[in-house]
């Protein structure tokens, strides 16, 4: 059987983990590890632990409900849609369309080989050796009835004659198109450096694979290069194993690039009291291996050497756009731009009504953040925006669904549970409203310009929702409201969130009159 934990709705209330502890475990007070793929003989206990979850958040394969017949009036001009990319949003797309009523042709197309599969596990339960990277695979619906193109990538898109080009000189029709490619994990910069033995990325299956073997076999040291998300939790699994590891940010903490510098200083605690050696301010000059080809060194840029036998180059991802170029749509290496209804904008800024984005490959407007265009690499983001990209792709006008959700992401790493909801990023301040940061157990509101926009739990998970509320209210920040565990003092301080520079497109326009002006859209080398 197949199962995945929405953790962005667990609140630690661990009933799962009493009802089949060989399935569920809790490392912390609120951290949640699970098997994806438990055998059957584990069948009922996971069904007890299903059906006492206080809060729904574990699924399992399922069987299909009867459609919506509306939709498949709406969809009466979409006889084929194909969706590019065969992982969770791409698979969350599907569903929802066989859900809705869709009975036309679908085909989903992945660059893998793989069916879809949970990348949440890779860094978490896959690096320790709790649970084989073949058993991610995600629950589906058994009446999906779609025709699968698995390790065949997409290499082009013709919009003009509505087709997707494959690499193996294929190509595949469609009367509306899902773009849910994702992204991979951006590699280190130095092509030489990148092949040596021992440096590794983690975003792939096979990727999890590899530094897992590399992991078992007990390297004398791992460096671990950026301590974001990613980073980080490799750095805890690392600790968990036993291992010696160094963490090298050029940031001056932890996840201050999602959380403000103020939280990430909290992380920096965290990762040190596990005996992580964590360097801030400090970048990898090169990486240094033998004639054999293996890695040996890392020299740092103060100076220092480091001798490490594995590299885990944590540096975030890369959208996986290239295979767009020249289709005309507004695709770049800030993802593909689209509305809140997740229809693409070509690259004249004009809606597609043909062609749907969604996942972390998706670029659209918030409104609740001054209509800022924002990309999430986010489970939580890919299954809503996969849901009403489908909906939408077989509905009328009117039935029309925004993406309007607030983002909402966790870690789990040192065996502490870090959730948000709302974008802290988009913030100037922040204030601890509940818990205390010298106990690792807190609720931090961040606020901009008078207003909530964001919330930050460390093993407090079960405030969150009532957090969200407030940031859709627009409640004023800092909050005035009596909490539990409320801090003797909540006094705000600036958030130091790091400014990075936009995303930003170039194009040059053509044409005269106004029927004949257009943006074409330039590529950097």
């Amino acid at each position: 059987m197949r199962l995945v934990v929405d953790l962005t709705r667990c609140q630690g209330y661990g009933q799962c983990a009493f009802a089949a502890p060989e399935v569920f475990r809790m490392p912390g007070d609120e951290a949640l590890l699970y098997e994806p793929n438990p055998g059957e003989e584990q069948r009922e206990k996971v069904l007890r632990a299903a059906a006492a979850c206080p809060v729904r958040a574990i699924v399992l394969d399922y069987q299909a409900q009867p459609a919506d017949t509306r939709a498949r009036e709406a969809a009466a001009g979409a006889e084929r849609i194909v969706v590019v990319g065969a992982s969770l949003a791409g698979l969350r797309a599907a569903d929802t369309l066989r859900r809705e009523g869709f009975t036309g042709s679908l085909t989903l197309i992945g660059e893998e080989p793989y069916e879809p599969y949970d990348r949440i596990p890779l860094s978490k339960h896959v690096l320790t050796g709790w649970v084989p990277a073949q058993h991610t695979a995600l629950p589906r619906s058994d009446a999906l009835e779609a025709h699968w193109l698995l390790g065949q990538p997409a290499v082009g898109l013709d919009r003009h004659t509505k087709r997707v080009l494959l690499a193996d000189g294929s190509q595949v029709a469609f009367d509306r198109l899902l773009i849910a490619t994702g992204a991979r994990a951006r590699p280190w910069p130095n092509a030489d450096e990148a092949a040596l033995d021992g440096v590794h990325t983690v975003r792939g299956r096979d990727d999890a694979a590899a530094l897992r073997q590399r992991l078992a076999a007990g390297p004398g040291h791992v460096l671990v290069i950026g301590a974001g998300f990613i980073g980080s939790e490799v750095a805890s699994d690392c600790r968990g194993l036993g291992l010696p590891v160094t963490v090298v940010d050029r940031g001056p903490a932890p996840l201050a690039g999602a959380l403000g510098a103020a939280v990430g200083r909290v992380a920096a605690e965290l990762q040190r009291d596990a005996g992580v050696d964590l360097r801030c301010g400090v970048s990898v000059h090169a990486l240094e291996g033998d004639a054999s080809g293996r890695l040996r060194r890392a020299r740092l840029s103060d100076g220092s050497t480091l001798d490490v036998d594995v590299a885990v180059a944590a540096l975030g991802g890369k959208r996986n756009v290239e295979w767009l170029a020249g289709s005309g749509l507004a695709a770049g290496h800030w993802g593909v731009a689209c509305d809140a209804g997740c229809r693409a904008f070509d690259v004249n800024g004009l809606v597609t009504d043909d062609i749907f984005v969604a996942g972390d490959v998706a670029r659209f407007p918030h409104p609740v953040y001054d209509y800022q265009f924002m990309a999430m690499e986010h489970w939580g983001n890919a299954v809503d925006q996969a849901e009403i990209a489908a909906h939408n792709m077989i509905s009328a006008g009117p039935d029309l669904w925004p993406h309007v959700a607030l983002p909402v992401f966790w870690s789990t790493q040192f065996g502490v549970e870090i959730k948000s909801i709302g974008v802290p990023t988009y913030a100037d301040e922040v204030v601890i409203t509940q818990g205390s940061t010298a106990q690792r157990r807190f609720v931090a509101v961040y606020g901009r310009q008078g207003r909530i926009t964001a919330a930050v739990s460390f093993d407090h998970g079960m405030w969150l929702e009532f957090y969200g509320r407030l940031i859709e209210q627009a409640a004023p920040f800092p909050p005035r409201l009596r909490t539990v565990d409320q801090p003797a003092t909540r006094q705000p301080v600036p958030a130091e969130v790091r400014s990075e520079p936009s995303a930003h497109a170039t194009v040059v326009l053509t044409g005269h009159r106004p029927s004949q002006r257009r943006a074409v859209l330039v590529h950097g080398g």
